[in-house]
């Protein structure tokens, strides 16, 4: 299925990284940790959880991962943002502004549905992904703004993008992790054997 079987790198410096792990054993897919921007050399992919934007790039800038992913996504390795890390993929983030690594042809307002009490469980449709309606959790989720013209909308709800794909590039607003239902990560999965 991947490349020399290398293992999905889930970024492990906070966040949600466990359950995406979760999810990974559930679908059969090889995975790995990643602490250090060296882990991303045995890495076939990589997911960067939810969690909180800002605490993440303090610690890239410790420790040079943002450079590192850059690089990784440069030699045309997927990557999957969802929630914090789709902030982190985006050209443009709002509310505040803040350093990203700009992968991404996007602009998204931070904590766009509110505050954590307004966390919510909503359907959403992936009409080239599913038939059917996507359950998708969103939690101090971002709002995509602006979508440029090479990044393809896979998702909506209530009308506003939720899963966007740029390449090799997957973000999601929302934490398909936290869900039973496997279609987005297997949809991430296929970018590694392309």
């Amino acid at each position: 299925m991947r490349n020399g079987n290398q293992p999905v790198g889930i970024l492990a410096i906070q966040g949600d990284f466990a359950m995406h792990a979760k999810m990974l054993d559930r679908v059969g897919a090889p995975w790995k940790l990643v602490k250090r921007a060296s882990d991303l050399d045995e890495a076939g992919g990589l997911i960067m959880p939810g969690g909180e934007s800002t605490t993440m790039l303090k610690f890239f800038a410790a420790e040079g991962f943002g450079s590192a992913i850059k690089y990784f996504a440069a030699a045309g390795k997927p990557v999957f943002g969802t929630c914090a890390g789709a902030i982190l993929l985006a050209r443009e983030v709002l509310n505040p502004p803040q350093e990203r690594l700009e992968l991404m042809d996007i602009a998204v307002e931070r904590n766009g549905y509110g505050r954590q009490i307004d966390s919510s469980v909503r359907q959403g449709e992936c009409p080239d992904l599913a038939g059917r309606p996507i359950e998708m959790v969103f939690i101090r989720a971002p709002i995509i703004r602006r979508v440029g013209a090479r990044v393809r909308v896979l998702g909506r709800s209530e009308g506003l993008p939720v899963l966007v794909e740029q390449g090799k590039l997957l973000a999601a607003t929302f934490h398909p992790e936290l869900t039973e239902d496997e279609t987005i990560h297997r949809y991430f999965l296929e970018k590694l054997s392309h």
